[in-house]
């Protein structure tokens, strides 16, 4: 199979690299701007959409322009998709798939969501026999390095993000791994092939840049370890989601997640609780979930077919939790208990709804964080 690479950045590369190993596909054109990075180079699209000869296209460019019109230009033209970004697969996938259906060609996402970790995959096979009840995971390893770091060292919440920029784990602009963009991408993604539907950004996102070193060591001392949680759930046409911080035992499995490292679970009847463990991101993992696609599209391994139609409301009362309130104030309203350490009050919620919660915080300067269900 001819292929061609849209970016030559991280991932292109690594698709290129692993691409070159195997018999069966062959990389004819790259787009990128710089033509002196590699020889089959070229900074026009149309010379990729004109070419007969190339049956799919890899787009790893990022963003959402030109990436979401290239991506239509190339469905149109009936060549198949594979893509990485999952902020233009969150926004457009109806459209996406539409096309694809079209046109009788393919697009497909599975390294959008863990990186390297077959979780979307995962959640096709369970959806084929029954339905899936809930997913939740640690979905962003730059957060995860942020928090894991922070808790084995006890350093500084800003010092740390220093640390993981320097190592390449975090951008310039960390605002999308620390303010839960990506984790709310890869929840929406998600829940298109656990549910069946597109669900809106409209559920509650907190970011994760106010927990400090002092929070970190009070949740140690209670035997906690705070980890940056994307999770999803539906109960008829309703569904409830969050992107948060989730407080698990130190002995739970998410506690033990170090690093970058991605967990991801899938709650359903008969399969109870199956976790994907791994590399949630980098070059190699990533590229090697993109030729996974591109090896079942040219084998015509398909799960089932992707319907994404069913309609779903977000409701902010389906269920309580318990929850865990920092403030550098008392707050008004019935909890469980408030403790005060240095100069910090901590509320423990009783069991309430989002839409409680909401109300609780309005106006505030809080750091919020979610009991597990371990532990709740």
């Amino acid at each position: 199979m001819r292929i061609a690479i849209l970016g030559f950045g991280t991932v292109g590369s690594g698709v290129y690299e692993i691409a070159k190993t195997l018999k069966n596909i062959e990389v004819k054109k790259v787009l990128e701007k710089d033509l002196s990075k590699i020889d089959i180079a070229t900074d026009n699209y149309d010379e990729i959409i004109n070419d007969k000869e190339i049956e799919l296209v890899v787009e790893c460019m990022g963003g959402l322009h030109p990436a979401y019109e290239f991506i239509m230009q190339a469905l149109k033209s009936k060549k198949s998709v594979v893509s990485a970004n999952k902020a233009v697969i969150a926004k457009y996938l109806d459209e996406f798939l539409q096309a694809a259906k079209e046109n009788n060609v393919e697009f497909r996402f599975e390294a959008s969501v863990g990186g390297g970790i077959p979780c979307l995959a995962g959640i096709q096979k369970i959806r084929r026999v029954e339905n899936i009840d809930k997913f939740y995971g640690i979905f962003n390893g730059t957060s995860n390095f942020i928090l894991d770091n922070m808790y084995r060292f006890e350093n500084e919440f800003f010092t740390t993000l220093k640390t993981a920029q320097e190592l390449g784990y975090a951008e310039a602009d960390p605002s999308a791994d620390i303010d839960g963009y990506d984790v709310t991408n890869k929840v929406i993604i998600s829940s298109a092939l656990a549910y069946d539907g597109f669900i809106k950004n409209e559920f509650p996102c907190f970011t994760m840049r106010n927990i400090t070193k002092e929070d970190i060591l009070y949740f140690k001392k209670k035997g906690l370890i705070a980890k940056y949680i994307g999770e999803a759930t539906t109960v008829g046409n309703e569904y409830e989601a969050s992107v948060m911080l989730n407080l698990f035992p130190t002995n739970a499995l998410e506690g033990n997640v170090l690093s970058n490292y991605n967990i991801v679970t899938i709650q359903s009847h008969t399969m109870g609780e199956v976790k994907f463990y791994g590399q949630g991101a980098g070059k190699l993992p990533t590229a090697n979930a993109i030729i996974q696609d591109i090896l079942d599209i040219q084998a015509n391994i398909s799960f089932n077919p992707i319907s994404i139609e069913k309609k779903y409301s977000y409701s902010a009362k389906l269920f309580k939790h318990r929850y865990v309130v920092r403030s550098n104030e008392e707050l008004k309203g019935e909890f469980d208990k408030i403790e005060k350490d240095g100069n910090n009050f901590y509320h423990y919620t009783k069991e309430i709804t989002q839409a409680d919660l909401l109300k609780v915080i309005e106006g505030k300067d809080c750091l919020v964080t979610k009991l597990s269900e371990v532990l709740a």
